[in-house]
């Protein structure tokens, strides 16, 4: 590891080059380049969960730390790691002061790794409109997490506002065991059968002030065609905040899926016994990886979105932004005026540098 200390985006660029040099080919063959947009108080979370997913999708992670934006002289402090504690491959933790903290792109965007897509993480409260910050406009893919927010089902709804295709969010990703779970229940159902299950409406009990849970519900309803409720649970929910869903089928059956305090579910479905399935809740390492398994659009949690928060046409939209300028010291940027219809195609503003 190198620290370079008050130092600029050239010589930080000069390092990498370096290093990579002396590494040789075991650096080569990046998937991606992971931008890490992190608080101070945050930053040994996110770079424990970008190492594990880094495991699993060989990455250059570059972690942006703004600090002290109100500083009176602008500054960069920047560890540049090879083989270190990111793992394996290439990385570099930036920690930006005063009005460079405003201009992040700068001196991330010489550092993508070439012909490489971008993910860009935040693991910290996304701005209002994601747009406001240079590295959301020329990421392929935009991860936020709702349930960091103080007001969970709020940032839902401005994430459904300022939604393009390419987002998602950690919250949704927190649902996937029980999707799986719930969708392989009604597949076995529809096999006793021998044909197609039709869900009449049901509940998802929890913590109704959980995005997850939202996003759980929003789901079932898009797919089920039905409207699924949202109810408080008398138990303690864990990090997901769902503790059971229960399912009104055809036929005058009923579909339950409940979580135990062990890690696990109980499976009650009609004509079979009860089945106990694993459902643990996932560490944040583990949720990364599973975004960075895809870069396309995930058109299920636009889905999801609508349903939640009440909002159509979510997938229409164009995946292109047009950088905002946004300066905290001067007064937020007027909100575009929500509409139902698809906005127009536009061009990105800003475009990969480093040959991406």
């Amino acid at each position: 590891m190198t620290t370079l200390w008050d130092t600029t985006g050239s010589a930080v660029v000069k390092e990498l080059a370096a290093q990579r040099r002396t590494g040789g080919a075991v650096l080569s063959g990046v998937a991606l380049t992971l931008v890490v947009v992190a608080d101070e108080s945050r930053v040994g979370e996110a770079e424990e969960a970008a190492t594990h997913a880094a495991e699993a999708h060989p990455c250059r992670i570059l972690v942006v730390v703004r600090r002290q934006i109100d500083a009176p002289a602008p500054r960069l402090d920047a560890e540049v790691l090879i083989g270190g504690r990111l793992g394996p491959g290439e990385a570099v933790v930036m920690r930006m002061y005063g009005r460079l903290g405003l201009h992040a792109e700068s001196v991330v965007l010489p550092l993508l790794a070439a012909d490489a897509p971008v993910v860009a993480w935040w693991h910290a409260a996304p701005p209002d409109q994601l747009a406001t910050d240079a590295l959301a406009v020329f990421a392929d893919r935009r991860i936020t997490d709702s349930s960091i927010a103080e007001d969970s089902l709020g940032a839902l709804r401005t994430l459904a506002k300022d939604y393009a295709p390419g987002d998602t969010d950690l919250a949704w990703t927190r649902c996937t065991s029980w999707r799986a779970t719930l969708a392989s229940t009604l597949d076995s159902v529809s096999g006793r059968r021998g044909e197609p299950v039709q869900v009449r409406g049901g509940t998802v009990e929890g913590d109704p002030k959980n995005a997850t849970v939202q996003l759980l519900a929003g789901w079932l309803s898009s797919r089920c065609g039905s409207k699924i409720d949202v109810t408080e649970s008398a138990r303690t929910p864990g990090a997901s905040g769902v503790t059971s869903v229960v399912l009104q089928l055809d036929q005058n059956e009923e579909v339950r899926v409940e979580a135990d305090r062990r890690g696990g579910a109980t499976i009650s479905q009609p004509f079979r016994p009860d089945a106990t399935v694993a459902l643990p809740e996932r560490p944040l390492g583990d949720l990364l990886s599973e975004e960075l398994r895809r870069l396309d659009d995930d058109e299920p949690y636009s889905d999801a979105l609508e349903a939640a928060t009440g909002m159509t046409g979510l997938a229409d939209r164009s995946p292109m932004r047009e950088h905002i300028w946004f300066d905290p010291a001067e007064a937020a940027p007027e909100p575009e005026p929500e509409s139902d219809t698809p906005r127009p195609k536009r061009k990105a503003a800003a475009a990969k540098a480093g040959g991406s």
